[in-house]
C-alpha cells in the first residue's frame, strides 16, 4: 500500500505578541479576510484566524521574542504569497509608503518584514515547471 501525500497545507500558524496587529496587518495590506476569533479562557484574544484560499492563516498570541531571521535558517522562516505582476508591484508601493520598505528582491520575488519583524514574501515565481529530480 503507497503512502497518499496530503494535497494541500490545511494551515500555518504564525506566533504574534500583538495579535491583533499582526492579523490586521496581513488583512490590510494583503487583503487576507478574517474567518474568525478565538479566545482563552479568560476571555482575552488568542487568535485570529485568516483566509489564504484553502489554507488558513493564523496568528497566534506568543509571549517569546524571536530574533529576525537574515537568510535561512532552521525551521519556518519565510511566508511566500503568490501573487502576479500587478499585484506584486501594487504591494511593493502600499508597503514601502506605509514604511515596510522592500527588504529585497529578486526577478520574481520581493521579501518584506512585518510589523513583529516575520520575514514574508510576494512571488511571482512560475510554480508550474517541471521537476527536476
Amino acid at each position: 500500500m503507497s503512502l497518499q501525500p496530503p494535497a494541500l497545507v490545511h494551515h500555518l500558524a504564525l506566533g504574534a505578541r500583538d495579535v491583533h496587529r499582526v492579523a490586521a496587518f496581513y488583512s490590510s495590506q494583503l487583503g487576507l479576510p478574517e474567518v474568525q476569533r478565538n479566545l482563552d479562557e479568560s476571555g482575552r484574544l488568542r487568535s485570529i484566524w485568516l483566509s489564504l484560499g484553502d489554507t488558513l492563516f493564523m496568528v497566534e498570541r506568543t509571549t517569546r521574542h524571536r530574533e529576525s531571521v537574515v537568510g535561512v535558517d532552521a525551521g519556518l522562516f519565510l511566508i511566500a504569497f503568490r501573487v502576479d505582476a500587478a499585484t506584486r508591484a501594487e504591494i511593493e508601493q502600499r508597503l514601502t509608503s506605509l514604511g515596510h520598505p522592500v527588504e529585497s528582491r529578486s526577478e520574481h520575488t520581493s521579501y518584506f518584514r512585518d510589523p513583529e519583524g516575520n520575514r514574508f514574501a510576494v512571488s511571482q515565481y512560475p510554480t508550474h515547471r517541471k521537476r527536476r529530480l
